[in-house]
């Protein structure tokens, strides 16, 4: 059965009648009524009684009309769905968001406005270490991620700059420079530094463990933390001191100071990865709000 006699169909039982409906849909009224009557043959039952000035529905033609408005809106929503999906305003979007980016105002700014302007959109996020995320991203399980640079697995990817965030030191409340703005790294030599495994993020570990090598922190033994998230944590508890990108500082926390670096230029980019030669036109649209 084809869609245009449900079409047909619907138009004369709206209208009740077969001139006006003919009229509506932009034909003469002889074929409307051949392709009615072709279509009650098709069904094997009469859908409408013919009055003098009218039609009106016949029991099986009542059944029969809520079944076709049925289907000609799912027909309809089919279409506009596939269309919708080919443009990038419909579909899905799995994100990926590291645990360091978890704090970055603009990421779930722009996430938010994207939501709003695109509400067919479904995203779908999840927060993990980079490490995680790339792989996922190399795999095609997420569409796209946020991530923290240096990091080396990066580099098979596309990527757009988002932020560049310096880093600041953390300190428990209780220490004697707690009071300070600014701190020389090389002041913290007697604290234990709190770290997050190299493999969770290779090339921000790196850049970190260096840093303090050279400002003479002893590095055989730091305190590990299982994230960026959790290290603040540890500070909090008094492990000792962490190097947190600056957007963290908004983790507020009554034992937990923030201090800039003083001397050492410690910075971080913050960056929208997504693989190389992709086709989806929502993940094209959602790179596009950046």
């Amino acid at each position: 059965m084809e869609l245009r006699y449900l079409r047909y169909f619907v138009a004369v039982a709206q209208t009740q009648h077969f001139t006006r409906a003919a009229e509506m849909l932009g034909m003469s009224q002889p074929p409307l009524s051949q392709q009615i009557r072709r279509l009650e043959q098709e069904v094997g039952t009469p859908l409408f009684h013919r009055l003098t000035r009218g039609v009106e529905l016949t029991d099986a033609g009542e059944a029969f009309y809520e079944d076709a408005c049925q289907i000609l809106a799912l027909s309809d929503a089919a279409l506009e769905k596939a269309k919708g999906i080919a443009r990038g305003i419909n579909g899905k979007l799995y994100l990926g968001v590291t645990s360091s980016n978890a704090f970055h105002i603009r990421i779930f700014a722009v996430l938010r406005q994207f939501q709003h302007d695109y509400p067919q959109v479904m995203l779908h996020q999840k927060e993990d270490n980079m490490a995680t995320l790339m792989q996922e991203l190399d795999e095609g399980l997420i569409d796209v991620a946020f991530v923290r640079l240096p990091c080396e697995n990066s580099k098979i990817f596309n990527l757009k700059l988002i932020d560049e965030e310096p880093m600041l030191i953390a300190l428990h409340r209780s220490h004697p420079l707690a009071d300070e703005a600014e701190l020389a790294l090389s002041e913290l030599c007697d604290t234990p530094l709190v770290i997050f495994p190299q493999m969770v993020a290779p090339g921000l570990y790196e850049l970190i463990y260096n840093a303090c090598l050279r400002a003479g922190i002893d590095m055989s033994h730091p305190q590990q933390a299982s994230q960026f998230s959790s290290s603040l944590s540890m500070v909090s508890a008094g492990f000792g001191f962490a190097i947190v990108p600056q957007s963290m500082s908004c983790f507020s926390h009554p034992l937990v100071t923030f201090h800039r670096i003083k001397g050492e230029v410690l910075k971080t980019d913050v960056a929208l990865a997504w693989r190389k030669f992709e086709r989806s036109p929502a993940v094209k649209r959602f790179i596009d709000n950046f």
